[in-house]
Formats: structure tokens, C-alpha cells, sequence
């Protein structure tokens, strides 16, 4: 299971843009998504927003004032995230650029969407599809290094 720490109730999110829109809403994740170190909360919806287009919308914080933004977050499915294993047996990843997470286990993981730190190879790289994080698996065209 996937340990996530979103900054916003994602489940009023859910329930207000579910019934404004008349479609489900699922939350997908927290993470930097243009600025580094500060992370937005990620929703999903399967068909395409009538207006804007976008299935993946952002919720933040804007910084000067305090208000929440919302944006198109489609871009999200190009994004890679590093996953460790907690003391819990869930499974973590650093949702900013300086976010680091250690655990007792020995595990740690580092740097957001920046770059992925962990202290051992036992990091599972994951992305976003169709609304869900997935586990990426190596094709012969991917680098290991």
C-alpha cells in the first residue's frame, strides 16, 4: 500500500468536485508539480474535463495569500516517483525536492521529482496512469544507470 500525505482533506475535494462536475474524483497524489518544495495534492477524473480538457487536476496553496489554486495537472503522467518500503511494510516516496523520509529498516528516500535518493537499490520506480501510481517496469530501452 501507497503512504500518502496530502496537504488538502482530499475527501471534501473528492465530494465538492464530484458533484460539481457529476463524475467521479480520485485522489492520485502529493507532489512538486512546477516549483520545487511545494507540493500539490493530484485528483483524477476518467473523462476529460468539458471545458479545460484536462483529466488530472492540481489543488495548492498559493503562497502569497494563502488561497488554494487549481491548474491542469495532465502533465503528471510523465512524472516518476521513487518508492522505498517503511518500517509499516507501505510503501513511501519524498513528495519535494528537500523532502527526506528515512526508517528505521534502513531505507530512505530523497529529492521529489528532482532527482530519486534512496540509501539502498531497493527503490521501486513508479508512475501515474489512468488515475492510479503503478509500478514502471524496465524496457530494453530504459538506461539502469
Amino acid at each position: 500500500m501507497i503512504k500518502h500525505f496530502p496537504i488538502t482533506n482530499t475527501d471534501k475535494v473528492i465530494e465538492h468536485y464530484s458533484q460539481k462536475d457529476n463524475v467521479p474524483i480520485i485522489y492520485v497524489c502529493t507532489t512538486d508539480f512546477k516549483m520545487s518544495d511545494r507540493p500539490v495534492d493530484i485528483f483524477y477524473r476518467n473523462t476529460p474535463h468539458p471545458t479545460f480538457g484536462n483529466r488530472y487536476f492540481g489543488i495548492g496553496i498559493n503562497h502569497e495569500d494563502g488561497s488554494y489554486v487549481i491548474f491542469n495537472a495532465d502533465e503528471i503522467e510523465s512524472f516518476t516517483f521513487g518508492l522505498v518500503e517503511d518500517d509499516d511494510g507501505n510503501l513511501q516516496y519524498s513528495q519535494s525536492h528537500h523532502e527526506y523520509k528515512s526508517f528505521d529498516n534502513g531505507n530512505m528516500i530523497d529529492g521529489g521529482r528532482r532527482y530519486i535518493r534512496s540509501s539502498r537499490n531497493n527503490v521501486s520506480i513508479y508512475v501515474v496512469r489512468d488515475g492510479k501510481m503503478v509500478e514502471r517496469h524496465l524496457t530494453t530501452s530504459d538506461s539502469l544507470v
